[in-house]
């Protein structure tokens, strides 16, 4: 790993990580990079900037909730960020890894079985695995970092929450307008905004932002709809 990039973060966020867990990163991040040569899993393919825009940013879900006795849920994992770099930085975090497309999934299937690690892996779409017995109402934290409006990733995430746990939107730091269009959403689905985390990474001067929105009562039974419907009719 680039001990730079990674250390830079890590200072930025006043986060101690054991030589275990950079091994443990580092070598996930060599899976990934190597896999992505013959699919595509990310967009990016610079290693120093995988650790900065993969790793890092990851390990800001860290300083935006505590983590630890907490069941939480990666929606929308995409290559596994950021559910796999959490997990990897403390084995003993409860996380489960959701994406809709099985070739992700596989992916982090033989990842972890290289790795030695058993983060919980469902490959099915998100609204679907909400009206599930199982999942629905069963989370502490739920996490998404897909490129989705606010609204809809309300919608298809806070249905897993218990009520009093949170959902942490990664955003950027300008997306004031896109939290007003959410309002609505956020109300509907009894959820309100509990704070925000901002953050710059190294290699870049982008500001990011964590979303915290706590969840205050029972995600009522119409929701999530159909993705379909989500999209056309977002809250």
């Amino acid at each position: 790993m680039t001990e730079d990039v990674f250390d830079a973060g890590m200072k930025r966020f006043g986060l101690a990580v054991s030589p275990d867990a950079k091994r443990r990163m580092e070598a996930f991040l060599h899976i990934l990079l190597e896999k992505n040569k013959v699919m595509n899993l990310t967009a990016v393919k610079d290693r120093d900037e995988a650790v900065s825009r993969h790793l890092v940013d990851s390990l800001a879900v860290l300083k935006a909730a505590g983590l630890c006795g907490k069941k939480i849920i990666d929606v929308g994992c995409g290559a596994g960020f950021p559910g796999m770099p959490l997990k990897l930085y403390d084995l003993s975090y409860d996380i489960t890894l959701l994406d809709s497309q099985k070739k992700r999934i596989d992916f982090l299937g033989e990842a972890c079985a290289v790795l030695g690690v058993a983060p919980r892996l469902i490959c099915a779409r998100a609204e679907e695995a909400a009206c599930t017995a199982s999942l629905r109402g069963q989370f502490d934290l739920a996490v998404a970092r897909a490129v989705a409006p606010l609204n809809m990733l309300c919608e298809l995430s806070m249905p897993f929450l218990k009520t009093g746990g949170l959902f942490l939107a990664m955003k950027m730091r300008d997306s004031g307008e896109e939290l007003q269009n959410a309002e609505r959403a956020i109300k509907l689905l009894n959820g309100e905004v509990s704070g925000f985390f901002d953050y710059t990474l190294p290699l870049t001067e982008a500001g990011y932002r964590i979303v915290r929105i706590r969840k205050t009562g029972d995600t009522p039974p119409a929701y999530p709809r159909r993705f379909s419907k989500i999209k056309s009719q977002p809250l």
